[in-house]
């Protein structure tokens, strides 16, 4: 036994991990483990290791088969998936036709889902035999299958979920190889390999072990000491880690985005010339410096955007370009509004090294322009519940990056999204984003969310800020890891040796 400080304050004793346990340090503790109530990216890191979805990506982002093995469109409403026979979950219940209706209508319907949005399309699923399903749209979704991708596409068993309702995610089952074990908030999260696992000749791991360590260096120390087997890095840590011979770095560009949300509804933190003119709104884009930013807090390892479309996807849309810093243009802007500097603007954000530092670097720009930034630092679950009840005026956020783009922006900035923390509505955009589902042709598609972002950046509830890049740490050690632009962490393939 062995002790290891591992979180500032706090220290764990834990057992010397032997060859089959992963140890992976985490930057936050994760909200819900249940693929339709979860809206984080860490859950959904943690969440992969539980839960195999209907189908997943490769490293060229094309579509490949996990619980489906086959899937066709019968017509432009209807889709027809053939399932993977012999596949239990981990509370013993079969996965068959009627888990995958029960999955996704759950993920439809229930009160409180953060996948309604994303499959908001779909009407219902019919059960054609034991492994086959009809799923039958409401009007035509070109993204139906990229969606499953992700959370969408976690199936959970039916008995499960109903007893346990709200409370499934703190003893969550899945059809994946690795079961739940136990959750010590804010602590460690555990799991156990699962014997019945349908593609156990991959599974190499007995044990994994997330261990939420919030500050970026103590995560890199501990990977340094072998306290850890796996972690993210931080952009900073980068040339440590390289230069470290017991180390790698595995870093891949991401699908994801770094944005400022900015509260236009109807509340009173909203209530401000920044809520309600969109003037202010462009005046603090303008005062953002992205390049400059990006250099000084990540190494320049990230790269300046303006949308919530990765410059990876054939999605993107060249010729929305983040506009240059510009502190006249944005002084001009606030006199034209009728603003009286300098304007007071509360910016929540994670209190984290990261969250800290890209929050003073804008509050240091926008000064210039007039405004009185006060960067408010929370922990991240904390954060999180302040803007889902509208108690915030400006937040630093992220999101880690679907297959398609509809999965990146229709929640975000359709008029009642379910991740619409802005509160934004405009009909016009809300036609864009439904314009871009109903179609597959891709030339299309991508002119229609060139369309939205255009309109994005004159209306600004959101500020897209840079796309990251997914960089995680390991000793030498492990082997096997597939790191996708999702940033998940397939544990499939993965060893330690000893």
């Amino acid at each position: 036994m062995r002790r290891i400080w591992a979180a500032g304050l706090l220290t764990f004793t834990v057992a010397t991990a032997d060859a089959q346990t992963l140890r992976i340090g985490m930057r936050d503790d994760p909200d819900i483990l249940d693929p339709t109530f979860s809206r984080t990216y860490i859950g959904t890191v943690i969440m992969t290791a539980m839960c195999d979805k209907l189908v997943d990506f490769d490293e060229t982002l094309n579509i490949v088969p996990g619980l489906a093995t086959a899937w066709e469109w019968a017509d432009s409403k209807t889709l027809v998936m053939k399932l993977r026979p012999n596949v239990s979950f981990q509370n013993g219940e079969a996965f068959d036709a009627a888990a995958v209706k029960y999955t996704l209508e759950r993920h439809l319907t229930a009160n409180g889902s953060f996948r309604r949005s994303e499959i908001g399309a779909m009407d219902h699923v019919e059960i054609v035999d034991p492994l086959t399903v009809r799923v039958v749209m409401k009007t035509p979704f070109s993204p139906f299958v990229a969606v499953l991708t992700d959370r969408a596409g976690m199936m959970v068993p039916p008995k499960a979920a109903e007893a346990g309702g709200k409370d499934f995610g703190l003893h969550p089952s899945c059809a994946g190889p690795f079961s739940f074990v136990e959750r010590v908030a804010q602590d460690h999260i555990t799991l156990d390999k699962f014997p019945g696992y349908w593609d156990a000749g991959r599974i190499h791991l007995d044990r994994v072990n997330y261990r939420i360590v919030p500050d970026s260096s103590i995560r890199l120390s501990n990977l340094q000491a072998g306290a850890v087997d796996l972690t993210e890095i931080a952009p900073l840590d980068a040339a440590r880690v390289q230069g470290d011979p017991k180390l790698k770095l595995i870093s891949v560009p991401s699908l994801g985005y770094s944005s400022l949300t900015i509260n236009t509804g109807a509340f009173a933190k909203a209530d401000t010339p920044l809520g309600r003119d969109a003037r202010v709104r462009r005046a603090l884009e303008l005062s953002i410096d992205r390049a400059a930013l990006v250099q000084v807090a990540f190494g320049g390892l990230y790269t300046p955007n303006a949308q919530a479309t990765s410059a990876l996807s054939p999605l993107y849309a060249p010729s929305v370009t983040p506009r240059a810093q510009n502190i006249s243009a944005a002084k001009a802007l606030l006199r034209e509004a009728g603003v009286t500097t300098p304007l007071s603007v509360p910016l929540t954000v994670a209190n984290t090294p990261q969250g800290l530092q890209v929050g003073e670097i804008i509050q240091s720009m926008a000064a210039e322009a007039g405004f009185a930034i006060t960067v408010q630092a929370m922990e991240f679950g904390a954060s999180l519940a302040l803007v889902n009840r509208g108690d915030f005026a400006v937040s630093l956020g992220g999101w880690s990056g679907l297959l398609d783009t509809d999965s990146n922006a229709w929640s975000f900035l359709h008029t009642g999204g379910a991740l619409n923390m802005a509160r934004y509505a405009n009909p016009a955009v809300d036609a864009l984003l439904d314009g871009a589902r109903g179609t597959t042709d891709l030339s299309e598609r991508r002119k229609l969310y060139e369309g939205v972002w255009q309109a994005v950046s004159a209306d600004l509830p959101m500020i897209y800020l840079w796309t990251p890049r997914n960089m995680v740490g390991t000793s030498t050690k492990v082997t096997g890891l597939r790191f996708l632009a999702d940033g998940l962490l397939r544990l499939q393939d993965v060893k330690v040796s000893k």
